[in-house]
């Protein structure tokens, strides 16, 4: 078997399936099959960030949204990113996964899953959350620091733990 490698992650502008006007990216990101990365108006995207498209599927995000410093995004399964999203620094969006085998079969060789992740306008994902594969965040839900969600959340909920459930709507007081 030989090894090969997915490149360095460098790219140039123009190589992207799409850039919107006014979007920031800073020193230090890397885009891997940069064709499949779709920026949109207004983008940030923070320092040491690593957002790997994939011919599998696009990684798109929506006019205005803020992704934070060291985020990982992979989008073998496809991520959408709505509008005026809060991508915390650290957040990590995984769309693929092995399969379960049975001992002894090592689990790298398992086929792998894919499903995509979804994040709803006005969002916002906390430091350190991680997404996994078929992930869907509804419209203005917050996801805690540190929390890992699979599944759904709904619309304009506040969310945290391991595994994120929801704690209450958004605007109600928190429960003592």
């Amino acid at each position: 078997m030989t090894a090969q490698t997915h490149g360095t992650g460098r790219f140039r502008r123009e190589e992207l399936g799409s850039l919107g006007e006014g979007v920031v990216i800073e020193e230090g990101v890397l885009i891997f099959n940069p064709a499949h990365v779709h920026l949109g108006d207004g983008v940030y995207v923070g320092h040491r960030t690593m957002l790997k498209g994939d011919s599998r599927g696009e990684l798109v995000v929506e006019h205005g949204t803020w992704i934070g410093q060291d985020c990982f995004l992979h989008s073998a399964g496809g991520i959408r990113i709505g509008r005026r999203v809060g991508v915390g620094p650290r957040v990590m969006m995984l769309t693929s996964t092995h399969t379960e085998t049975p001992p002894p079969a090592a689990i790298i060789d398992a086929p792998i899953e894919f499903a995509p992740i979804d994040v709803g306008e006005g969002a916002d994902l906390g430091v350190g959350a991680i997404l996994l594969p078929g992930a869907r965040i509804g419209a203005g839900a917050q996801i805690g620091a540190g929390s890992v969600v699979r599944g759904e959340i709904a619309d304009g909920v506040v969310a945290s733990g391991v595994p994120a459930r929801v704690n209450r709507r958004r605007g109600e007081r928190p429960s003592s």
